[in-house]
Parts: C-alpha cells; sequence; structure tokens
C-alpha cells in the first residue's frame, strides 16, 4: 500500500460518523411484484454505541422490483422509529451534545436515513432524530423518539 492509499484510508476512518449497526428484526411485503423483490416495510434494532441501555428500533420502506433487487431503487423516505432504555443507562463522562448513532444508505447516491442523538440536559433526557438525507436538496422526512434517563431496576 503506499501512502496515498493509506491517507485516503486514514480519512475515510476519520470523518465517517461513528455509527451503530443494525441487526434486522423482520420485514413485511407491503405490494407484490411480478418480477424482483417485493416492496416491504423492514425493521431493525440497533443499541446506542455510546450509552448502553438504549435500543432504538428504525422501519423503513424497501422499494422491490427490478431495481430493488440489483440495488439500485431509491427507497422512499418512510421511516417511524422508537427508542427505549432497555438495561441501566451509563452516561460518559463527556457525552456530546448531538451525534450521529446509525447510518444507512438508501439509494446507491446521495441518499441515506441517519439517526442523531440528542442530549437534554434540563430534563435529562436522550432525543433520537431519525433524518432522510438527501445531497441535493435535502429530504424533510424525519421522526423522534425521546428516552428520559432513569434508574433502571430500583423498586
Amino acid at each position: 500500500m503506499n501512502r496515498y492509499s493509506i491517507a485516503i484510508l486514514l480519512a475515510i476512518t476519520v470523518l465517517a460518523p461513528a455509527a451503530a449497526f443494525a441487526e434486522q428484526v423482520g420485514c413485511v411485503t407491503t405490494e407484490w411484484k411480478l418480477i424482483g423483490a417485493n416492496h416491504k416495510v423492514c425493521v431493525e434494532s440497533f443499541n446506542d454505541p455510546k450509552v448502553p441501555g438504549v435500543t432504538c428500533h428504525v422501519s423503513q420502506a424497501r422499494t422491490g422490483g427490478v431495481s430493488g433487487s440489483l440495488g439500485l431503487a431509491q427507497d422512499p423516505s418512510q421511516f417511524s422509529l422508537a427508542c427505549r432504555q432497555t438495561g441501566p443507562i451509563t452516561l460518559p463522562e463527556k457525552l456530546p451534545k448531538e451525534a450521529t448513532v446509525f447510518a444507512e444508505d438508501t439509494s446507491i447516491l446521495f441518499k441515506e436515513t441517519r439517526v442523531v442523538r440528542m442530549w437534554d440536559a434540563t430534563n435529562r433526557t436522550l432525543v433520537y432524530l431519525a433524518i432522510s438525507r438527501k445531497l441535493i436538496n435535502g429530504a424533510p422526512a424525519n421522526s423522534i423518539s425521546t428516552v428520559p434517563v432513569m434508574p433502571w431496576g430500583t423498586r
């Protein structure tokens, strides 16, 4: 590997958001297609990579047909988000006011679904905002979920 390749790999690593990896929970067909994959809505789960005790589920529309089967389709900006406390929440000492916790491409070029965590210190609440990002003209689709930071397992 030459020094330019190493520099490019390092830049990609540094600039890429520290996003969580999602696990697919399941998919439901919304429209049957004669050729290619069916249109569907899929649900994925991921844990906040910096805040143990928080799990989020995001549902997203997936385009079927031939273009969807080949990975060339642009998925619609239709999704929903739910985040919950699933264990004791441990906040890091220095929690950034805003950070990307999940990102997934929804087209071959220029479009993604991203989940950003925000910290509402006044209310001791984690706020998770899912947005659809497009390089050109943006996309207004969004969904929000909140998780108040409270004791876990006390009676």
